[in-house]
């Protein structure tokens, strides 16, 4: 058990998943689109998943997400999916 006990030409997908976006062997972000379906009317809502500001429904206003930092934090209850690439 030393220093070059790790595979630096080959690391594991759990290391490259938690290292820094410009640290990784393929750089990208972490960020993405997510499609928010409003708890009380159902609509969907596409919310960025760092939003800065709060995020309400088109339809019945209800608050969606609330900015918590880096992320944003998603309402209890709302049911949500990742967008896939365009």
């Amino acid at each position: 058990m030393g220093f070059l006990d790790a595979d630096l030409l080959y690391p594991s997908l759990k290391d490259q998943k938690n290292a820094h976006k410009k640290k990784r062997l393929l750089q990208g972000p972490k960020s993405c689109f997510l499609d928010v379906r409003c708890q009380s009317c159902s609509k969907v809502t596409v919310v960025f998943s760092h939003a800065s500001t709060v995020v309400m429904c088109a339809a019945c206003s209800a608050v969606l997400a609330q900015p918590a930092g880096g992320k944003a934090r998603l309402t209890a209850g709302s049911s949500f999916r990742v967008k896939s690439d365009i």
